[in-house]
């Protein structure tokens, strides 16, 4: 992609769009970022674009602004079906997303990694896998450093791991990963995708160019055998699928047999023992899902069985990701703030076997919560609601378990903590996203350790 001397229009000035502004400018484009924010709320970014010789369009989009342009990125947290965005399509003018602009200058392979919960979990623990393995890797995307990021630093012997999510994957055209890994489908951000079905839609552009098998083409789908929607798309790909199953036998790819995960390349193989399931620290069997697909992936890559081993079981959960925070008065605290659609918070209430005093809610994401009424009558003793859709909760969940309003996190924190007893959880699974009261998940997940810190240093002083 020749870049110099082209009008580029940059979309959304979070993470990503800032460092694919000031990729593009580096690269001899003229650059130009549109955002509907203000220009005191875009402040700290303005300065250092102005002084690349960026253009700022700052408290809303302009649409000649749009039409000057020979090539618009947009940046995940932008809506496709924005309306300038939509008009400026319809005149023919290519608009791609920042995953996509980094694929036409990355270097080296990639594995990349999709999914409605596990991504970070996974993409992290590949990670580790990989540098164990002494291979050289970067590690990007939805993760925190924009793949755009990762190119000046990616080598042609390199890997680039990537987590990359349906609002990244939507706007990707030639975006083709050598390993594609599809860990699970479950409805989430129906808010912007509108139904399940664009929502599953956008998760398959991870593998729609990949090439089919061949001497010298040799890309790998791996998919979920346990999840229906993930392993539908089987049938859509051209290249070679391999599964993992924490539940049966799969034909070739990673399984659970006889409390081991084991490895098998393909069907005529035999299978090869890779570690047992005692030896993963994380907690709950969704990371156990989280390992095996890690294992094939990392297998498919020609990394061995022992630095797999070495690597899983020296690696600890990701912060926000049912991070264990604190042990108050004999109450365990977990942080799950990652946790932000209703299937993630249901695998991280089913990491405890009951005594869990939940905490529920945020900003909805057109999602059912009356899915949970049996595993909340099971397994947990109240929930706290926060958050605008404490409302809509309440009403799907009303007389499966007791519901308490709490309205902001640190009440919430507070009536459980004074309700909890001795061997029982104060968990944040919230189900929702956290834009309502928080920046991001990582904001709130944050404020709770703090609040959560603070009554156990209040604890320490007043049994002093």
């Amino acid at each position: 992609m020749e870049l110099k001397g082209k009008k580029v229009l940059v979309v959304g000035l979070g993470k990503s769009g800032l460092a694919a502004a000031l990729f593009l400018r580096r690269r001899g484009a003229q650059v130009t970022v549109s955002d509907i924010r203000s220009a005191e709320a875009l402040g700290k970014d303005i300065p250092a674009l102005l002084d690349e010789g960026i253009m700022v369009e700052a408290g809303g989009h302009g649409l000649l602004t749009f039409r000057r342009q020979d090539l618009i990125v947009v940046s995940p947290g932008v809506p496709m079906d924005t309306p300038e965005l939509a008009q400026v399509r319809g005149f023919g003018l290519p608009v791609i997303g920042e995953v996509e602009l980094a694929a036409r200058f990355l270097k080296g392979k990639t594995l990349a990694i999709t999914g409605s919960n596990g991504k970070t979990t996974t993409t992290s623990l590949c990670g580790e896998i990989f540098r164990t393995a002494g291979l050289p890797v970067q590690v990007g995307g939805n993760i925190g450093v924009p793949v755009i990021a990762l190119v000046e630093e990616s080598s042609d012997n390199g890997w680039s791991v990537l987590e990359v999510s349906s609002f990244q994957l939507e706007t990707t055209f030639e975006f083709r990963p050598q390993i594609a890994v599809i860990l699970n489908i479950t409805p989430d951000h129906l808010d912007r995708h509108g139904t399940f079905e664009n929502y599953v839609a956008a998760k398959e552009r991870i593998f729609m160019n990949q090439m089919a098998p061949s001497e010298t083409e040799q890309d790998a789908l791996v998919l979920n055998a346990d999840d229906d929607a993930a392993s539908r798309a089987a049938a859509r790909a051209k290249s070679r699928v391999y599964w993992f199953s924490r539940t049966c036998v799969v034909r070739q790819g990673s399984f659970v047999h006889e409390g081991a995960i084991v490895f098998r390349a393909s069907e005529q193989a035999a299978p090869e023992f890779i570690m047992k399931i005692a030896g993963i620290p994380l907690k709950g069997q969704h990371n156990v899902e989280n390992v095996l697909a890690a294992v094939t992936a990392a297998r498919l890559a020609g990394i061995g069985a022992d630095a797999i081993r070495t690597a899983v079981e020296n690696f600890r959960a990701v912060e926000h990701r049912l991070e264990f925070v604190a042990k108050i008065n004999e109450v365990d605290y977990y942080n799950d703030s990652k946790a932000t659609n209703v299937d993630a918070a249901m695998k991280a209430i089913a990491a405890f076997d009951g005594g869990i005093r939940l905490i529920l809610g945020g900003k909805d994401k057109n999602s059912d919560y009356r899915q949970m009424r049996s595993l909340l009558t099971e397994r947990v003793k109240a929930v706290y609601t926060i958050g605008a859709a404490a409302e809509k909760i309440y009403t799907h969940i009303e007389g499966s378990v007791p519901v308490v309003s709490a309205g902001t996190l640190d009440a919430a924190v507070a009536k459980a903590a004074e309700a909890a007893l001795p061997g029982e959880v104060v968990l944040l699974a919230p189900a929702c996203s956290s834009f309502d009261q928080f920046e991001n998940y990582e904001h709130r997940g944050q404020v709770f350790k703090e609040l959560v810190l603070a009554r156990r240093g209040l604890n320490e002083w007043q049994n002093a």
